[in-house]
């Protein structure tokens, strides 16, 4: 799923393609994606985009009118701009069209997750935000007391859209690593120097990552949307080296969704069990990373 540096990159990129343009005509290829009937899909036709603004995961085009467009990717979901005269993906979920070119909202795959919906006034829009604390505009106080609102495993607590806002299981990893922290640990059994490690991790994962894709897209509009970049340092990347230690990245394994860690560098070189691998290995499961070697 994209996550906030990815998101914030394409912002920038609407921005400067659609801020001022009238949106001149909006193709739906399918239904399932429009989740909103009131107002009509119509009704969004032949206005001016104002501004297009992030909440959490979700990009909204702010129309004339007192209408919003937003729009969510989930897992799959992608946008593509097609500069005027070229011919829009046929798999596209839906297109909107400017004279300056189009933009496609397509999703890969056969679950179809991404959504679009068309709403009204500033309090429709505000639905959407779940409330979760915008890391790079707090200080480390507030990031304290939101962390430790409830008391959960430290990559629950991130990727939590009511605690923290754009932060998903790629970004997640990454925060913890750098700051050297258990995905399982506690929240309530931080102590303040954990805390704060994670603060300034956050910040500088979530700043470094929004730089490295604006640079990558350039005047481009981006299209190299992943959650898995060779240059991340646990993500993805199991049974790879750490590039701090050189330990082979481990895994937990749960439902759709996979948290990469070092042993070494995060969990004092305690291997987390994996339910399903540690069910299957029993006695034969590794407690250690150098049970591996």
């Amino acid at each position: 799923m994209p996550e906030l540096p990815d998101i914030v990159v394409y912002v920038e990129s609407l921005e400067r393609r659609i801020v001022g343009r009238t949106l001149e005509q909006v193709r739906l290829n399918s239904p399932f994606v429009l989740r909103t009937a009131v107002p009509p899909l119509a009704d969004v036709v032949g206005k001016r985009i104002l501004a297009v603004r992030r909440i959490g995961k979700r990009i909204v085009l702010v129309v004339e009118g007192g209408l919003f467009v937003v729009l969510h990717l989930m897992i799959a979901g992608r946008l593509r701009w097609i500069e005027a005269g070229g011919k829009p993906p046929a798999t596209a979920l839906a297109t909107f069209h400017f004279a300056n070119g189009t933009l496609a909202f397509t999703e890969a795959g056969t679950r179809k997750r991404a959504s679009l919906h068309i709403v009204r006034g500033d309090d429709a829009v505000a639905a959407f935000d779940m409330g979760g604390l915008e890391v790079l505009d707090a200080g480390p106080d507030a990031f304290r007391k939101r962390l430790l609102l409830e008391n959960h495993t430290l990559k629950r607590a991130l990727t939590d859209p009511r605690l923290f806002s754009g932060i998903g299981n790629a970004y997640s990893d990454e925060i913890l690593h750098r700051a050297g922290l258990s995905p399982i640990a506690q929240t309530h059994k931080l102590d303040p120097g954990d805390v704060l490690r994670l603060y300034a991790s956050a910040r500088s994962v979530l700043t470094e990552w929004t730089r490295r894709l604006r640079e990558e897209a350039g005047s481009e509009f981006p299209t190299k949307v992943t959650a898995f970049r060779p240059q991340m340092a646990v993500h993805g990347r199991f049974g790879q080296p750490c590039p701090d230690c050189g330990a082979p990245v481990q895994r937990i394994v749960y439902a759709e969704n996979e948290t990469n860690y070092c042993a070494r560098c995060q969990t004092g070189g305690t291997i987390l069990a994996d339910r399903a691998l540690s069910r299957l290995l029993k006695s034969s499961w590794p407690r250690s990373i150098d049970e591996l070697g």
